[in-house]
């Protein structure tokens, strides 16, 4: 009797291996996608337990930089996959962005701002407050052609140093090259991930509690208008029981076909540029960012959670801006 319970456990036990291993499995290729991904390619970690993951960007020479937020470090990446400190002391940079000459900008969390973090020679603070209010969670942002910066701004935060912040509205804003900041929205309720659309005339939006990925046009002088749903996000219908809904949108890049790839909790969605969804590749972990680099910008990063994947892609990314 008791050698029959031991073996009905130990098909319990195997049962429920195979089922988790078969999950995993599951995750670590790609379904078909036309034009994004082949069937099976391999999603291959690359290297866990990062302390936060967020704000990878593709350099020039095929590198690929990320923010390990918490450890307050920019990581470095390279084609081959070796990962190395690309700069300690980041001030907390969450998302990145290239500038023309090859500056590094972020939005900066420690102390909340928005600036050139490298090279170090180069560091400058471009804003650190809106009318006197300072930021509390900058979380991404985008360079146009211009110059011009568009980032955003979860809202009020936290901290153990400070428990009880002043109620700070979450926003998204545009730092033209020229002139003084403006908040062009102050209506989305998690505005996360920003990007622009090839010919910079739409700008999407992550709003990482919403169903949708929001898009706006964009006016020859940076303000935008037009605030619409773009595509329905299916990591909506995944939120967690008893908690609020949330689709977990967030980071977002672009191939050079316009496709937009978003972040959430589904895995990274695919849109066409009229926001039709064109299929979800499922990351073994809830990804929270992603970008393309490697040759060509033929590989797809994504991070999350601590971890780092790389998937080889159909379509490099866009090659009109570094992300």
């Amino acid at each position: 009797m008791q050698q029959n319970t031991r073996l009905k456990n130990l098909g319990y036990l195997t049962g429920a291996l195979l089922m988790v291993t078969l999950a995993h499995a599951e995750n670590t290729v790609t379904p078909d996608i036309a034009g994004v991904v082949a069937k099976d390619t391999p999603i291959e970690l690359i290297k866990s337990g990062f302390d936060g993951t967020e704000g990878p960007l593709g350099l020039p020479n095929g590198n690929l930089l990320f923010t390990e937020t918490k450890a307050n470090r920019i990581v470095q990446i390279t084609p081959d996959g070796k990962v190395s400190s690309y700069l300690e002391n980041s001030n907390g940079s969450n998302g990145l962005a290239l500038g023309k000459h090859g500056e590094l900008f972020s939005v900066q969390q420690v102390k909340p701002r928005v600036g050139i973090i490298y090279p170090v020679s180069k560091q400058k603070t471009l804003v650190e407050n809106f009318e006197g209010q300072e930021f509390q969670r900058l979380n991404d942002l985008v360079l146009n052609k211009k110059g011009g910066i568009y980032f955003t701004d979860i809202g009020t935060r936290k901290t153990p140093e400070n428990p009880n912040p002043p109620a700070s509205t979450p926003g998204l804003y545009y730092l033209p090259p020229a002139g003084a900041l403006k908040q062009v929205a102050n209506d989305i309720e998690r505005p996360n991930g920003v990007q622009l659309s090839r010919d910079e005339k739409t700008l999407y939006v992550a709003n990482t509690a919403g169903e949708y990925l929001l898009a706006y046009t964009v006016a020859a002088d940076g303000s935008i208008s037009g605030k619409r749903d773009f595509a329905k996000l299916a990591g909506f219908a995944l939120s967690e029981a008893g908690k609020d809904p949330s689709s977990g949108a967030d980071g977002i890049a672009i191939d050079n076909k316009g496709r937009v790839y978003v972040a959430s909790t589904a895995g990274v969605e695919v849109f066409t540029e009229k926001g039709e969804a064109v299929g979800v590749i499922p990351i073994p972990k809830k990804p929270q960012n992603l970008a393309f680099a490697g040759k060509g910008k033929k590989t797809l990063y994504v991070v999350g959670r601590g971890d780092a994947y790389k998937i080889n892609v159909l379509t490099a990314g866009f090659k009109g801006r570094a992300k």
